[in-house]
């Protein structure tokens, strides 16, 4: 497999980064070539990066290299991105080899094509799991009236997709709901499904597992080829890079506290979410009265202005940015006011259930607990995901390219 070498492009955010740098482990296992690449401004965040053999690393420009994105413009990115791209792969050409296969990764559609243009077979990596996949794919190809609103009021609709119970208005990805902040992002979703539409070989790579999403990879089957890599995650800190300087004080706070104890929240590196529906959250946690650790990316003034100095450290943490290394019947459904707020009644709620010893918080964590089981059982080196579909994955290459 040495004559192989995958170049992989990643979006440069901390839940797209450290997933692909899994999968460059998996693939370097299998005796391939790699190089990983990200935008500039990305890789100018990264301390420290990971050193295997095999590995190297290459930049392209987004068009922002200096890392401010006030202005920033998706189609300016595709621009500049796909230029940038294109000569990358011809410059590999001449100091590595020719790339022979591009894995590119969410909100980067526009690479598919330019490895096309350049006779590159490609795979898109979705972070997301199948589910989400597959409810992107049914939205863009049938959305006409689908999910449309009038006056603003959520139709009353059911979305079936197999394995699972019907889906409600409110239980789709945010991203596709009207008044979502990222609405300019949702033109990169649809040309995901453009592109796969357009290749002869459509192929996804997916951060999950067959036990866990079984039914809907096969029924996604029938439209492209779905493998499941999954999960891309690390259970040492040996080949992951954190963009963000995480904060020192939150461990001895954890171990001070008794296993199982602790509430914890974060919502990633790049949502946005209403200063109201942070207040509510906030005073949810409290009114729960169990401890709570808090990962947000807001100021110090901010977090001061929300608390209002009514947080004990005995009570809560909230903290910057810390390490996350972590389904099904393993969360409640918290159900959203008139305005779209969760309220911290709501909140209370559902942490009281997700929390309580027996009933529906004992089944959770039952379910959390097989999950994980199978989820580490696909992590070995024999199990039945993450590495013996990527060598089936990869071993067909070797039969195509004959």
């Amino acid at each position: 497999m040495d004559k192989h070498h995958f170049l992989l492009l990643s979006w440069p955010a901390q839940g797209h980064i450290n997933p692909t740098f899994h999968l460059v482990k998996l693939l370097l296992r299998l005796g391939v070539r790699v190089t990983f690449t990200t935008f500039a401004s990305g890789f100018r965040r990264i301390a420290t990066l990971p050193t295997l053999p095999g590995l190297h690393f290459a930049s392209v420009s987004d068009g922002y290299d200096d890392g401010n994105h006030s202005n920033f413009s998706m189609d300016e990115m595709k621009r500049v991105g796909s230029q940038s791209l294109s000569n990358l792969l011809l410059s590999l050409s001449n100091e590595r080899g020719p790339v022979t296969f591009l894995i590119y990764g969410l909100v980067l559609p526009w690479a598919a094509t330019v490895a096309r243009e350049h006779g590159i077979p490609s795979a898109f990596l979705s972070t997301q799991s199948a589910t989400v996949i597959a409810v992107y794919h049914r939205y863009f190809k049938a959305h006409d009236g689908l999910f449309k609103t009038e006056l603003g009021i959520p139709l009353n609709i059911s979305l079936e997709l197999p394995g699972l119970p019907p889906l409600k208005y409110e239980d789709l990805p945010s991203i596709l709901l009207p008044g979502n902040p990222y609405a300019s992002v949702l033109p990169c979703f649809q040309e995901h499904i453009q592109n796969l539409e357009q290749d002869p070989n459509p192929c996804v790579l997916v951060n999950t597992f067959d036990a866990l999403e079984e039914d809907v990879i096969k029924a996604l089957g029938h439209y492209m080829n779905v493998v499941a890599i999954g999960p891309l995650m690390q259970l040492d800190s040996s080949i992951s890079c954190d963009l963000f300087e995480r904060s020192k004080d939150y461990l001895p706070w954890l171990n001070s506290k008794p296993d199982g104890s602790v509430i914890y929240v974060s919502f990633g590196s790049l949502a946005v979410l209403q200063k109201k529906q942070m207040e509510e959250i906030f005073h949810g946690l409290m009114e729960s009265h169990r401890p709570f650790l808090w990962v947000i990316r807001s100021t110090e003034s901010e977090v001061e202005e929300m608390t209002n100095n009514s947080m004990s450290e005995e009570q809560g943490l909230i903290v910057q940015w810390c390490s996350q290394v972590e389904v099904w019947g393993t969360g409640v459904k918290a159900r959203a006011n008139e305005e779209g707020v969760v309220e911290r009644e709501e909140i209370k709620k559902c942490l009281e259930m997700a929390m309580e010893d027996g009933g529906k918080g004992e089944e959770m964590r039952r379910n959390a607990e097989k999950w994980k089981g199978l989820a580490v059982e696909c992590m070995r080196e024999c199990g039945s995901s993450g590495n013996i579909n990527l060598k089936h994955f990869v071993e067909s290459l070797e039969i195509r390219t004959h």
